[in-house]
């Protein structure tokens, strides 16, 4: 016995069988309440056209079906198995995983990790939204609002790969002026007229380059590398200008990734360095990683999307945008936090016939006494809306002088009037007013305050109370499930579109999970939570 198993890689032969004490069907092992035959039910209900073409018609079939490997990996992500070496462990010993795979052989990782990113990325986000028009034919959406709220994670990336935008730009304009002196020289010594450019300056530099290079070639200068050797001008030249070059285009390499950001990471140049909320150091690192927005409807994750803006104001218009698109109808309303104010997105939501429910930026300050007593605020000051005036508190009227227009990141246009007071000379509250040497200015986006003040009203309502209070326990509940509970505070892998992808499979194994905890605790088709009466 020792000998066998000392020597026998086969462990069978140690013992028994136990054949005939197992059942032949894994169906009698899944609880008849688990969550995975939920997954398979619901699943089993969507279009997998889209997936299926990402396979080539000829060649031998997959191991696994297609539709069975996404079973899998979605109810991996719902049970916070993210590693494919883990799925391909729990395939092999997990009943729930083997009751899924229905008698089909455990697919290897290197199987797995390239049905995720390879077959899988094009069809994952259209199987997403079918789930959740689902969800909504099932009744277990309001389609009344949508709580949009956003949170960073950290990208998968080296932090200390950064490149920054203004370093970029410092020392390309410290180069040019070099190259300038290279170009005269070379001009003195070929008798040229080489020129260069800001604006052209890549194609000007390879052109000069060309230019030498062939010289060399055609007079035969002989290159000599190594200690003790003595190079000559042409050679000299030669290997300036093309050190030169080769910053210009690195350069422009940088700032072809940069596009509309101030920085980005080598090891993913996707990723965009932020702050973090939960920075372990506790010392403002920045870190490579992406802004993650989602909207929640009853509790249910409706849409998501992936942007590379530090500021969530810049991504509530192309977020609701779409969302519309894909989801196939319209929220009537949207409910935000005050990251996401700005006139842009009053006016787009005006536009579409939607109604906001955002917490303007200063509503926390206005109940503040030192907000109430400052007496350069524009709130504090009477407004005069007859003449176009506000009345400051030492009671001279700021006119309006004339209209200036900003352009945003995204390419809204708003107008600012510029008022100044008609004389703050002598003034005893001067000091406490305005910190300018002459008379107080102050710029006012009419347009704005109107706009804001129609979604103060919003959330100040009954409605809007019960909103807000909903939008704080559904949707940031949301991120701290999914941050906390399902332990997803770093992405696995690389590129907007792969990252896209890993949070649209986190949030269908949230959606499912979701609605078996709301089936087994009789919540289906409940979509709001109930403010407290005082």
């Amino acid at each position: 016995m020792t000998s066998k198993i000392k020597y026998h890689k086969n462990y069978t032969e140690l013992g028994n069988s136990y054949q005939l004490v197992l059942p032949l069907s894994l169906e009698g092992l899944v609880p008849e309440d688990e969550s995975v035959r939920l997954l398979s039910h619901v699943l089993e209900e969507l279009d997998y056209t889209k997936l299926y073409q990402a396979y080539s018609t000829k060649g031998r079939n997959p191991a696994v079906d297609p539709k069975t490997m996404f079973k899998i990996l979605t109810y991996a992500y719902s049970q916070n198995i993210y590693s494919t070496r883990k799925i391909e462990k729990a395939c092999r010993r997990d009943i729930n995983f083997m009751w899924l795979l229905a008698g089909q052989k455990a697919p290897d990782h290197s199987t797995i990790a390239r049905f995720r990113t390879g077959f899988l990325a094009e069809a994952c986000e259209d199987l997403f939204y079918q789930l959740v028009r689902l969800l909504a034919a099932m009744g277990e959406l309001s389609k009344e609002t949508v709580f949009i709220d956003g949170t960073k994670l950290e990208a998968c990336a080296n932090k200390y790969t950064f490149v920054w935008k203004k370093s970029v730009s410092k020392w390309e304009e410290k180069m040019f002026p070099k190259i300038e002196m290279l170009i005269n020289l070379l001009n003195r010594e070929y008798m040229k007229d080489f020129s260069i450019t800001k604006e052209n300056r890549t194609q000007e530099l390879q052109q000069i380059f060309d230019f030498i290079d062939n010289y060399c070639k055609e007079n035969r200068v002989e290159f000599v590398h190594g200690r003790g050797k003595r190079r000559s001008v042409h050679q000299k030249y030669h290997e300036l200008i093309r050190r030169f070059l080769d910053r210009q285009l690195l350069y422009d390499l940088h700032n072809s990734r940069f596009l509309d950001r101030n920085s980005y990471s080598k090891t993913d140049v996707d990723a965009t360095f932020m702050h973090m909320k939960d920075d372990h150091m506790r010392n403002a690192q920045l870190k490579p990683g992406y802004n993650v927005q989602i909207g929640v409807d009853s509790e249910y994750i409706v849409a998501t999307d992936i942007f590379s803006d530090r500021n969530d104001v810049w991504t509530f218009v192309p977020f609701l945008q779409r969302m519309e698109e894909r989801l196939g109808f319209k929220y009537p309303t949207a409910t935000a936090d005050a990251g996401y104010e700005s006139e842009e997105g009053y006016d787009y939501m005006k536009k579409n016939g939607q109604k906001p429910y955002i917490k303007p930026q200063t509503y926390e300050k206005w109940k503040k006494r030192s907000f109430k007593n400052d007496i350069s605020k524009r709130e504090n000051m009477i407004y005069d809306e007859e003449n176009d005036t506000y009345i400051c508190h030492n009671g001279k009227k700021l006119i309006p002088q004339y209209v200036t227009k900003k352009t945003s990141k995204n390419g809204y246009e708003s107008e600012v009037t510029m008022y100044e007071c008609e004389s703050c000379e002598g003034c005893p509250y001067k000091e406490k007013c305005t910190r300018a040497k002459g008379n107080k200015r102050m710029g006012v986006s009419k347009k704005f305050i109107s706009l804001r003040q129609e979604s103060y009203e919003n959330i100040t309502s009954k409605l809007g109370i019960q909103y807000r209070m909903n939008r704080s326990i559904q949707v940031e509940g949301a991120f701290g499930v999914l941050k906390n509970d399902y332990e997803f505070q770093r992405f696995l892998l690389r590129g907007k579109t792969k990252v896209k992808l890993e949070i649209l499979l986190l949030c269908f194994g949230y959606n499912i999970n979701k609605l078996h905890a709301k089936i087994q605790n009789d919540r289906t088709q409940n979509h709001f939570f109930k403010v407290k009466a005082s």
